[in-house]
């Protein structure tokens, strides 16, 4: 049996993505909760950080972590260009390095960055734990709240025969 091993992922907690989104303050505070709870107890944290041409071009204002956000040396920072983060990056590897089995998530945009990241990993065989409070969006096709809500739902039914993902608030959260 595999000795279980968390990290905590950051998606693209950014002035852009987290910009006039659905409760942002209270999903910022419960981000910032999650950080400090993996500082705390020596957890892995990977700050994931969304690049693109656009409004997110490298350097750029949307481009920086948000205030209050800020990885410490030991922290790694994994630049991605797709929802996935996994895709083109070397999180997977990153994250193998150092022998994760179990991912906690937090972040923005839940229905492209967290979802498909969820998925990844799930692909991957990581257990993965979705902070339910702890990721956010803006209004799209449906309000903001109903994404979340969806996204919770649905993702907390994916499993794999070797991993599943969790969702739970940040109040029930243990590393």
């Amino acid at each position: 049996m595999i000795e279980k091993k968390s990290a905590l992922l950051v998606i693209d907690m950014q002035l852009g993505p987290i910009w006039n989104t659905y409760k942002q303050e209270e999903v910022f505070k419960v981000v910032q909760k999650m950080i400090a709870k993996a500082e705390a107890d020596g957890v892995h944290i990977f700050y994931i950080q969304f690049e693109d041409l656009d409004m997110l071009k490298k350097g750029t204002p949307f481009w920086q972590f948000a205030p209050g956000i800020a990885p410490r040396e030991q922290d790694v920072i994994i630049q991605k260009q797709a929802a996935d983060s996994f895709y083109q990056t070397k999180l997977h590897e990153e994250l193998q390095k150092q022998c994760i089995t179990d991912l906690s998530i937090v972040g923005v945009r839940t229905e492209y960055c967290i979802d498909t990241t969820c998925r990844s990993a799930l692909s991957l065989g990581y257990q993965v734990t979705l902070i339910e409070d702890g990721h956010t969006t803006v209004d799209d096709v449906l309000r903001a709240e109903q994404i979340i809500k969806h996204h919770n739902v649905n993702l907390s039914k994916l499993s794999t025969p070797d991993a599943k993902i969790r969702v739970i608030p940040l109040s029930e959260h243990i590393y």
